[in-house]
């Protein structure tokens, strides 16, 4: 299967784009301005403005994108603000998105959860006082 990167406007990648294929490892750190696709296994943390995991992919490490499509394995924490778990995808560590695409059959083992801003999350807890009812005071 080749995952490809949602874009919205439909049309083509722009920008820079590397592709770590099936078969190849790199250990240390990647950091890159672009649109990232791996098959191949990264042993260290992995930081793009898009990646894409493919099925073969294995990642060690932290990821951190805008957003990420992950089809092969993770261990490690993943943060980005779109997310798709394909149903082939097995990860192992937190995971904190904006958005969650979750395919059935997908595999995680961690905590999820969601980046809202702090005033998001105030005006959640201030919604949830104003709606709860008041207290009642014994006689």
């Amino acid at each position: 299967m080749r995952a490809e990167p949602k874009r919205g406007g439909g049309g083509p990648a722009s920008g820079p784009f590397s592709v770590l294929g099936e078969g190849v490892t790199v250990t240390g750190n990647i950091a890159a301005q672009g649109d990232l696709h791996i098959e191949g296994r990264v042993e260290g943390d992995v930081k793009c403005a898009v990646l894409v995991l493919g099925e073969s992919g294995h990642i060690e490490g932290a990821i951190t994108a805008g957003e990420a499509r992950i089809a092969g394995s993770v261990s490690g924490s993943i943060s980005a603000d779109e997310l798709t778990i394909e149903n082939s995808a097995r990860t192992s560590g937190d995971i904190s998105y904006t958005r969650i695409d979750m395919k059935a059959g997908a595999q995680t083992d961690g905590r999820l959860s969601h980046k809202g801003t702090a005033s998001e999350l105030k005006l959640v807890a201030e919604a949830k006082r104003a709606s709860a009812p008041a207290p009642k005071v014994a006689e």
